[in-house]
């Protein structure tokens, strides 16, 4: 699915311009419609090879993040749209990456989400950590609490087009949770290890369910809530092999914004309220704990 990103053949510098760039189409830092760097100028910049640049923005344009063209370059045809509710009158789209910073700007970071796999929340912690880092921010706490879908039951997505019982993708999707838990852990971890946040928690646990949509509850005051995509794109196997396949937009995906008032009974506290009951009853009574 477009949370999760083929490598090549395991290459880590494909992987890191990989995370690097999402992360810039993720946070707004490329907002819609912007022209990217050129080749030459990211691989200069990022201390890659060009053809490292080439295969990810391949990887891009099948994700339908960019679109490129010979002589004009890349552009960005996709982004992460937020709409609070009630509707804001801005003149700029809201993007997720500055919601998710003024959630790490508390002194208590609480994070809920459930998701189908952990690409998405590496990434956006990962931003966090470099700012923890820099001193920009400086937690006391950070709590993160994700539902994933267990491993045990077929998931409608992603699948091979014409090939239902082609494992492959699922494992793919598998290979990509487990790979992005575990970079979470460390990081977290490495964040308590060094002094640089007293108090750090990742609990994840299993729930036997597909997710439609992905939620994030932020400090108990917020909710970010939105449909996973269904499309037809090539997905690249790590073996190499690009199959058509059926897949789901995660990144990209429209969010809905939600934040509590002082009206408990308001449409927007009402909204957090519920679906973080709902997240708790999930997390208590149909799932388990990831090993």
């Amino acid at each position: 699915m477009s949370d999760g990103r083929a490598g090549d053949g395991g290459g880590k510098e494909f992987q890191r311009v990989s995370d690097v760039l999402h992360a810039r189409l993720s946070d707004g830092t490329y907002p819609m419609g912007h022209r990217l760097p050129s080749q030459r100028e990211l691989a200069q910049e990022l201390h890659v090879s060009r053809d490292t640049i080439q295969r990810v923005f391949a990887e891009l344009v099948n994700e339908e993040w960019i679109e490129s063209r010979q002589g004009s370059g890349s552009r960005v045809v996709r982004a992460q749209e937020v709409r609070s509710s009630p509707p804001q009158d801005r003149g700029e789209p809201i993007t997720l990456g500055p919601l998710i910073s003024a959630a790490f700007e508390s002194p208590r970071v609480s994070l809920d989400v459930f998701t189908l796999t952990s690409e998405s929340l590496d990434t956006h912690i990962r931003l966090q950590a470099e700012r923890v880092r820099a001193g920009v921010i400086s937690p006391d706490q950070i709590n993160v609490r994700m539902l994933l879908p267990s491993e045990a039951i077929p998931h409608p997505y992603p699948r091979a087009k014409n090939d239902s019982d082609d494992t492959r993708p699922q494992e793919r999707l598998k290979e990509i949770t487990r790979r992005h838990t575990y970079s979470l852990r460390t990081l977290l971890r490495d964040l308590q290890v060094e002094r640089l946040v007293p108090a750090t928690r990742l609990e994840i646990r299993r729930v036997p369910l597909t997710p439609a949509n992905k939620l994030y509850l932020l400090n108990g005051t917020e909710a970010l809530f939105g449909p996973y995509e269904v499309l037809e794109r090539p997905i690249l196997l790590d073996s190499g092999e690009e199959i058509e396949a059926l897949d789901v937009l995660g990144l990209g995906s429209p969010l809905a914004h939600f934040v509590k008032d002082d009206d408990p009974r308001s449409q927007r506290s009402v909204f957090v309220t519920s679906m973080q009951a709902w997240f708790d009853s999930c997390w208590n009574l149909l799932a388990e704990d990831c090993v």
